[in-house]
């Protein structure tokens, strides 16, 4: 299966899913475009120093969303790719491209969706979020996309956690770690394999 991996920043859950491909885990998956919204994206490197095609459509470089969307879905379409893989993206997608890949947009989100999501909540702030409120653990989610942040069919979640004296820092570190460098590889891995079916807003996953 072709993917498009879309970034903004450091690229550590790019970096997971090639170390899967290269471990043997995702031996049938291609990465045919990494698409960044931010030029200085370390991500670009990664994708680089792997030989994997690269490009950057920020959408404050268009005249205007639509135009920026149009880019985005000529882009994935002549790349080849089946699915598109949202690996610490910051944008919101336009609605030509999440139409066209309805159900082959998935998103890693660094919380346990529902709680500390939703416009706004990416980076360092759901942590920051989550530790303000005292939760006593958190993790990361794996969900389709929609029009709407961190909206569409949950695939997978994956918790630890949180101790005393965490920092924000601290708890993100581990979480992309132990959770979203986990469960972004085997959403792929089971989509790839058909195991994962969708109806009424609800994922069905069958391992």
């Amino acid at each position: 299966m072709k993917i498009a991996v879309f970034v903004s920043g450091g690229g550590t859950n790019l970096q997971a899913i090639i170390d899967n491909i290269r471990n043997g885990y995702l031996q049938d998956i291609e990465i045919t475009l990494v698409v960044s919204s931010n030029p200085e994206a370390y991500a670009l490197t990664r994708a680089k120093e792997n030989n994997i095609p690269t490009t950057v459509l920020s959408v404050k470089d268009y005249a205007d969303r639509i135009v920026w969307d149009e880019a985005v879905l000529t882009a994935v379409e002549e790349s080849g790719a089946e699915l598109i893989v949202l690996a610490g993206y910051l944008s919101l997608l336009g609605t030509m491209v999440v139409h066209t890949y309805s159900n082959r947009i998935i998103n890693i989100h660094p919380a346990l969706i529902p709680s500390f999501c939703g416009n706004g909540m990416y980076g360092i702030k759901p942590h920051e979020a989550a530790l303000a409120r005292g939760v006593k653990v958190s993790g990361a989610t794996v969900h389709f996309v929609n029009e709407n942040y961190d909206e569409g069919p949950i695939i997978l979640q994956k918790a630890v956690d949180v101790l005393p004296g965490d920092t924000p820092e601290v708890l993100q570190l581990r979480i992309m770690e132990q959770c979203e460098q986990v469960i972004l590889p085997k959403a792929i891995r089971l989509i790839a394999d058909g195991k994962v079916t969708i109806e009424n807003n609800i994922a069905t996953v069958r391992e």
